[in-house]
């Protein structure tokens, strides 16, 4: 029976959980998530979780910021005014900026009468994470 090396084409269904328990994301009732294991896709925790597994094969994997989102930057976290947003801005939302020549998208976290807190960090970042991780294919 083969077992997935770095550089095969994989397919899997996930189901991405916070350490709750709680799920933020999973390939149930959808297309299976194809990628290059070991490959800069997805988040390292993902990719190289594959590695060595054989089809069939399930596992849980426990990521840590490091190998998922990233640690959270408090650099990218700002308080803007609410004159400067949006008509009707609400907590949740994702925006874009134009910040020098780039485009930047980030999540508005608080509103209160006069200001709006953004932050540009991945809704992830700092979290750690556990996939239930089921390989379907290997060189799909």
């Amino acid at each position: 029976m083969s077992t997935v090396m770095a550089g095969d084409k994989v397919q899997i269904n996930y189901t991405g959980k916070y350490e709750s328990g709680e799920i933020f994301d999973s390939s149930q009732g959808r297309e299976p998530l194809a990628f290059t294991a070991g490959g800069p896709e997805l988040i390292p925790g993902v990719s190289n979780a594959v590695i060595g597994m054989s089809v069939g094969q399930s596992k849980t994997v426990t990521i840590a910021p490091e190998d998922g989102y990233g640690p959270h930057n408090p650099e990218l976290t700002q308080r803007v005014e609410l004159a400067r947003m949006p008509p009707n801005v609400q907590v949740g939302m994702q925006l874009q900026a134009q910040i020098q020549d780039q485009m930047v998208s980030f999540w508005v976290t608080e509103v209160d009468a006069d200001f709006a807190t953004v932050d540009a960090n991945h809704p992830l970042a700092g979290k750690v994470l556990v996939f239930d991780i089921e390989l379907l294919a290997i060189g799909a």
